[in-house]
């Protein structure tokens, strides 16, 4: 990839010297260089928009077109659209505010001439300047938490950042975390929003495994949002690692080897010893080897588990997204979710027969997503589907009851739980939600989960009692 040095011939951030004049901001000195861009601070000049927060120091990310093939030129505008396009319409604490954009008009000063200007509000610093010195457990838990909050927004937004990195996680002046850099924020379009289409760029010691190896289309390679999770997994190493990236390798390139090394059961994955036992436990969830497995641990699932560590509540955001029609008991059972043992309240039996005392509210028949296994009626066990004994652990071996269900099977169902463990199915069709259904007589319980994607019935059931957490 080419950069601004490349077409400059002299250093890049010396294109706008300080005391330049850009629109109503005034340049004050350089902050970095990227790829494309350049990224300047500057100062409200005296007499205009007084009075407005945010404004009088920000940061100027130019984008010069000039010197640009047709195609180069193309990817810088394209980048810029798509900040501009996701700034506009994206509010959030956690995400860096888009305050002004416009293109510079120099004929005088022909590298400058057509450069694209986004105004940002300013940082103190990135992630990237705490990470050789290292951070307590105590800080860090603050930072992920935060970082966290940013991303789930983003991805209950329908949007996949594509680009996160220490680099892109600024720090206000008080501390606080903002996700910025949005040149390669994509939006989830494709069959029931699981995933978009992005440019083939970004940074290669973040990028998941499946990037490697992604086919390029016409709209560009397949972008989900567990590839926010990997790049996740390894921020928050490097973190608690002091820099060090968990893939052995003297450059990306060989890092990038490393990776595909894990992905293909060729190598374990090896985390530094500096990562207390519950950030390495979490990050290897991030840092799982395909989007199969990555993606039931969501950026709110994550939240969650660090929320539920630190003894806090569950942040307000995640309160609020559960609070549109579902109980607040919900979001307690999210807070619990994969940590300890629950105790769910049972279906009330007769005593005599041993069978359910009352009717259940409502009926619905098992969906299978795979197609081959639709049509058949002889019970094959390769197509059998599995119910779980508690919906807020991981869908595993040792979470499952004994009885099958096979696809067109008919369930009695008592109650749904919004949030619980999140599922996707072999379709990509994901959820948190649950059903709690009963189980036929002689069976060795009486109710069971099935997970929401199991089923294409909504039934119009209650939803169920709030778990007691255990351990």
């Amino acid at each position: 990839m080419h950069g601004l040095a490349d077409i400059s011939g002299d250093d890049p951030t010396e294109l706008l010297p300080p005391g330049y004049r850009v629109a109503r901001w005034e340049v004050v000195e350089p902050i970095g260089t990227g790829g494309w861009a350049t990224v300047h601070a500057g100062r409200l000049v005296e007499g205009h928009a007084e009075g407005v927060p945010g404004e009088e120091s920000v940061a100027l990310k130019v984008l010069p077109t000039a010197g640009l093939s047709p195609h180069q030129a193309r990817k810088v505008a394209d980048t810029a659209r798509r900040e501009v396009e996701f700034g506009r319409g994206s509010s959030h604490p956690r995400l860096i505010r888009l305050l002004d954009t416009f293109v510079l008009a120099e004929p005088d000063r022909p590298l400058l001439d057509g450069a694209i200007v986004l105004v940002m509000e300013r940082a103190g610093r990135s992630l990237r300047d705490l990470l050789d010195a290292g951070v307590s457990e105590a800080e860090g838990a603050r930072l992920v938490t935060e970082i966290c909050e940013g991303l789930a927004h983003l991805h209950r937004s329908g949007w996949v950042h594509g680009d996160l990195k220490p680099d892109n996680i600024l720090l206000m002046a008080d501390g606080s975390v903002k996700l910025s850099d949005f040149g390669l924020v994509t939006q989830l379009t494709g069959t029931h929003g699981t995933h978009g289409y992005a440019p083939p760029m970004g940074t290669f010691d973040y990028l998941p495994p499946e990037r490697w190896r992604a086919p390029l289309g016409e709209q560009g390679v397949e972008i989900r949002p567990s590839a926010d999770i990997w790049a996740l997994g390894i921020t928050i190493h490097e973190l608690f690692a002091s820099g060090a990236s968990p893939f052995p390798g003297a450059t990306p390139m060989a890092r990038g080897a490393a990776t595909q090394e894990y992905a293909d059961g060729r190598a374990p994955l090896r985390l530094d010893g500096a990562l207390p036992p519950f950030w390495r436990a979490l990050t290897a969830d991030c840092l799982a080897p395909t989007h199969a497995a990555r993606a039931p641990h969501t950026a709110e699932s994550l939240l969650a588990r660090v929320a539920e560590r630190t003894a806090t509540d569950v942040p307000p955001f995640v309160r609020a997204s559960v609070r549109r029609g579902r109980r607040r008991a919900a979001s307690l059972t999210l807070a619990v979710c994969a940590v300890g043992a629950t105790v769910w309240p049972h279906v009330e039996h007769d005593t005599a027969s041993g069978a359910p005392s009352a009717e259940p509210p409502g009926r619905i028949r098992v969906f299978n997503a795979e197609q081959s296994c639709r049509g058949r009626t002889d019970r094959n066990a390769d197509c059998s589907l599995g119910l779980a004994i508690d919906p807020t652990r991981p869908y595993t071996v040792d979470n499952v009851v004994a009885t099958r269900v096979w696809h067109g099977d008919e369930l009695a169902v008592d109650c749904r739980l919004p949030l619980g463990m999140p599922i996707i199915d072999e379709a990509d069709t994901h959820s948190a939600a649950w059903y709690r259904v009963r189980l036929p007589r002689g069976a060795d319980r009486t109710a069971a989960w099935l997970p929401a994607v199991r089923t294409k019935d909504r039934p119009s059931v209650p939803d169920c009692p709030a778990p007691t957490p255990t351990g």
